[in-house]
């Protein structure tokens, strides 16, 4: 029965706006969240950090697998690729290394975005990460230094992670296929004595329809 399940109903006025709050409701189905701010600029910015909180939740619940974040997959995955090309010969072995100096973009863009000293951050992610065990350390992007990202709580998702990788890995096999480059820049046709460019029949002409 409608409005037998609602346990407080109550309005309030908040600025200079009424609202109306159905609280302590028994198995509720649905919710509002009530966002404010002191200007139209903030309040997107919350609301876009909500709406971030949101898709994490759901991505977690839709796939319940979390990978250590602060740059820390990425270069265990370098790590494992550069072993990997040791045991590879002939080209194919360039191929294994390119990759992994593409995972190395992320913890490198991660140390210089919080003003880390990036070369000696990355030396020693390399050596950690050259040692069996050290798999969850990456950045910790708020004191911008090394450390363990579980520890810290410094996850991500692992469906976000996994997707990521596979959208990169397929634009790089897409770009590799592509036979020629189609340019948008037209060739100026005509001599170079510094006359004026005549047009040729397959080019069509711009101007005003009254100079004839």
């Amino acid at each position: 029965m409608v409005g037998t399940k609602c346990g407080m109903f109550e309005i309030k006025k908040l600025g200079e706006e009424y609202f109306t709050f159905l609280t302590e409701c028994q198995d509720p189905k649905a919710c509002s969240v009530l966002l404010r701010g002191a200007t139209r600029d903030v309040l997107n910015e919350i609301e876009r950090n909500l709406q971030d909180a949101f898709n994490v939740a759901r991505n977690i619940i839709m796939e319940p697998r979390l990978l250590p974040g602060g740059g820390a997959t990425e270069m265990e995955l370098a790590a494992r690729l550069k072993e990997k090309s040791k045991s590879i010969e002939g080209s194919r072995q360039y191929a294994y290394r390119a990759v992994a100096e593409a995972l190395e973009v992320i913890p490198r863009s991660l140390a210089h975005n919080c003003g880390a000293d990036v070369v000696r951050v990355m030396t020693d992610l390399r050596a950690r990460h050259a040692t069996p065990g050290n798999a969850c350390w990456g950045i910790d992007g708020k004191k911008g230094v090394v450390a363990d990202t579980k520890a810290l709580s410094i996850l991500d998702t692992f469906a976000v992670k996994q997707q990521t990788l596979r959208t990169a890995v397929e634009a790089a096999a897409m770009l590799l296929r592509i036979d020629d480059i189609i340019s948008g820049i037209s060739k100026k046709k005509g001599g170079g004595g510094g006359g004026q460019t005549m047009p040729t029949g397959d080019e069509e002409t711009f101007g005003d329809s009254r100079d004839g």
